[in-house]
């Protein structure tokens, strides 16, 4: 399908893209050449398409985002019990996507991947299916995770990280290049190693960055010391940061209830 630019959508595809049909363009939006658009696939306004992207089906991308040479979004799962349901992916506003990264559709289990708004994922990068990445993440260049992973807001994942499936990382976290996490990394802490990964303090820089007061990174800072630095045992070092006021605000709360619901395991 070729599709000429007008001056009420200013939509612009080269001559080289194809188009299903079955695809919605919004205003401004411009597909570069050798550009592959599916059927099921929506992309909001003034996002740009660049050349040899395969956006395969049934994948929103959101308003100004910016795909980059080789990137593919929207292909099957790789799991062996999809029978080809239909599943989605969904990519927030003002994400960048950079090039060769691959990013699936879920599967039934949960029926989409997503990805939130103003996040970076760098080169070669690989969502899998069922993953949740949040808003503001950043997953650096040539780090793969595997199914159902989720990945909270403000989250930075250096490069070459290898995540199990199932694994969660908090908000405002930070794991370093080369790590292979197994377990869950909690909100607000460094992590990185490889075999075994451990945490190396609060992600002090990112709390300042992002305009934590000095009374709550005190209190997060008290909270991680009695969590991972006391002779407590995690259960009771949990209830003991609960009982305290001097420790306790909806950052702490939010710090608390992240290990609790942990299924996998927390790294410390």
């Amino acid at each position: 399908m070729s599709v000429t630019a007008t001056p009420r959508t200013g939509v612009g595809i080269h001559d080289t893209a194809i188009v299903d049909r079955g695809a919605e363009l919004g205003p401004g939006v411009q597909v570069g050449p050798y550009a592959i658009i599916g059927a099921g696939v929506r992309i909001g306004a003034n996002s740009r398409i660049g050349p040899r992207v395969l956006i395969e089906k049934d994948t929103t991308v959101g308003v100004s985002c910016r795909v980059a040479n080789g990137a593919v979004l929207g292909t099957d799962p790789q799991d062996l019990k999809y029978e080809g349901e239909k599943t989605h992916l969904e990519i927030g506003d003002r994400t960048v996507i950079r090039e060769f990264a691959t990013l699936n559709r879920g599967t039934a289990a949960a029926g989409r991947t997503m990805v939130g708004s103003d996040c970076l994922l760098m080169a070669y990068c690989h969502i899998a299916h069922d993953c949740e990445i949040g808003n503001h993440v950043i997953i650096s260049n040539a780090t793969n995770m595997a199914g159902h992973v989720q990945i909270e807001d403000w989250a930075i994942v250096s490069g070459l990280v290898a995540i199990h499936q199932f694994v969660r990382i908090g908000s405002h976290a930070f794991v370093g290049g080369g790590s292979r996490i197994n377990r869950d990394v909690p909100p607000f802490c460094k992590a990185t190693g490889n075999p075994s990964p451990k945490l190396y303090g609060l992600n002090t820089v990112g709390l300042d960055r992002r305009g934590f007061s000095p009374d709550v990174r005190r209190r997060l800072k008290s909270t991680y010391r009695v969590l991972f630095q006391s002779e407590w045992n995690l259960s009771r070092a949990l209830r003991k940061v609960a009982d305290d006021p001097e420790l306790m605000c909806p950052e702490v709360g939010y710090f608390l209830d992240f290990i609790r619901s942990s299924e996998r395991g927390i790294i410390f």
